[in-house]
Parts: structure tokens; sequence; C-alpha cells
């Protein structure tokens, strides 16, 4: 695994995941970050402007991890790693966003995504922090607010021999944002911006830590409409366009029983 270390981080640090090819998501929160930025990964997914993505991030001083989305277009496979089981709604509409998305991205972007590192380490106010995707046994794993504390525990496992002690985990990859206390370790899940947490609302999520290290979840506003005339545009219209707007995902089944709605 490739890890980045950052160093010591002095003032703010703004950790967002998931924009998703929903450029106006990603613009908004460009415009209210502050300090030392990160993203989890998974640049490109459902929406519909997935090059206009990459290269804003590109063309900042943003911090990436490779997501599982990021690696499977580097290695030109042909979904998007989500372990989603044969069949179900997940799956069916997965092919949809990333076939589009694999058709758009060129071989200089893939190229790109392929040197990304797996993680990210930095130090504030004395603690010791590690990003990373979904886990570091799966890149794709998804680990929720109520998943088993025995999971957590294995991931810590693996990334302490990989990095040793650390005091805070952030991670992404599952699209809602949630804080644990697993072994006296801080484990933050940072959300996403490009695509609302099953909630209700369109308004997605993103993580602030202060310069005096607090941890705080913002919620961001942007240009729905536009974002939704995008995956129209695209013929991304199996359903998650409908998600931007409803706040609702099309479906739970990758989702823990409890979280359901």
């Amino acid at each position: 695994m490739l890890i980045d270390d950052l160093g010591e981080l002095n003032g703010e640090v703004t950790v967002f995941g998931g924009p998703y090819s929903n450029i106006q998501a990603l613009d908004a929160l460009m415009a209210t970050a502050r300090g030392t930025l990160i993203c989890t990964g998974d640049l490109v997914a459902y929406c519909g402007s997935p090059n206009a993505v990459i290269e804003r991030i590109q063309e900042s001083d943003v911090h990436l991890l490779a997501g599982n989305c990021e690696k499977q277009l580097a290695a030109n496979a042909l979904d998007c790693g989500c372990g989603f089981e044969d069949g179900t709604t997940c799956d069916l509409l997965s092919s949809a966003w990333y076939a589009y998305a694999n058709a758009q991205v060129g071989a200089d972007a893939r190229a790109w995504m392929a040197r990304l590192p797996d993680i990210l380490t930095f130090t504030q106010l004395g603690r010791k922090t590690a990003l990373l995707h979904g886990g570091i046994t799966d890149v794709a794993r998804f680990l929720w607010s109520v998943s088993p504390e025995q999971h957590f525990l294995e991931e810590l496992d693996a990334l302490n021999i990989l990095c040793g002690d650390v005091d805070v985990v952030i991670a992404g990859h599952s699209g809602i944002a949630f804080e644990r206390e697993i072994a006296g370790v801080r484990w933050i899940n940072a959300g996403v911006i490009g695509m609302p947490p099953h909630d209700g609302t369109e308004q997605t999520e993103f993580l602030r830590i202060s310069d005096i290290g607090e941890y705080c979840f913002e919620r961001l506003s942007y240009d729905v409409d536009s974002a939704v005339k995008d995956m129209q545009g695209a013929g991304l219209t199996q359903g998650y366009h409908r998600t931007l707007s409803s706040g609702v995902w099309p479906s739970e089944g990758v989702l823990p029983q409890a979280l359901r709605r």
C-alpha cells in the first residue's frame, strides 16, 4: 500500500468524501472549504460530470486518497468494485453509472488515479490521524455507525501494522457520516458531498476540523437542479438523479436494517 504522510498540520482541515461526478457539489465545497483540504476518494461515480470533477481536483491543492472507483478505473475494470450481489438493485444501478464513467474517463486520468495513495496520515495538536477510503482489508468495505465493533477492530489491527498506533481514523465510502470510539481510537466517517445521506434532504455533508482540534460535521448546499440536469443529459436516469432532490437512495440494499427508512 502507498502511504503519504502530510506531516504536522496547523490550522483548519476540511475532509470530504465522494464528489461522485457532482461538479456542482464540489464547486460549493471548494467555495466554503478552509485550511488543508483532503478527499477520501470516489471522485467519479453516480452523477453526470466525471471529467469536470477530475479536472477541478487536479487543478486544486486537495490531498486525495484512492477510493475503489479510482482503483477500478485505473485498472480498466468493468465495475465499481463495491461487491454488490449480482442482480440486486444496487448492482444494476451501479452498472449504469459506472459504464458511463468508464466511457468518459481517459487514459491520462486513469494513470493519475493509479498513483494515488491508499492511506494519508497527519499529526495535529499531537494527535496522529490516518485517513482511508473504506477499509484496509478491503478498500470498498462498508462500515456503518451500527457495524459490529469487531469489524472496526479488524481494520485498526491492519492499519496499525502499516502506520503504527493512531489516535483518529477518518474514512469515507459508505456515504453517511458518523463518529464512534473503538478501543480508544476516534473513528470518523466524513460522509460524502456528491449524494445526500439518505435522510430526505438535498444537503450533503463533510467534516471540518478546527484549528483547536474540534470535529464538526457540516451540511453542504449546492445547485441541485443543475446537477440533476447534468445526469439527465448523460442519460443517468435510473434512479439516483431523483435522489439528489428527494434525499432518499433508490435502494436500501446495502444498508444495515437499523439505518433503513
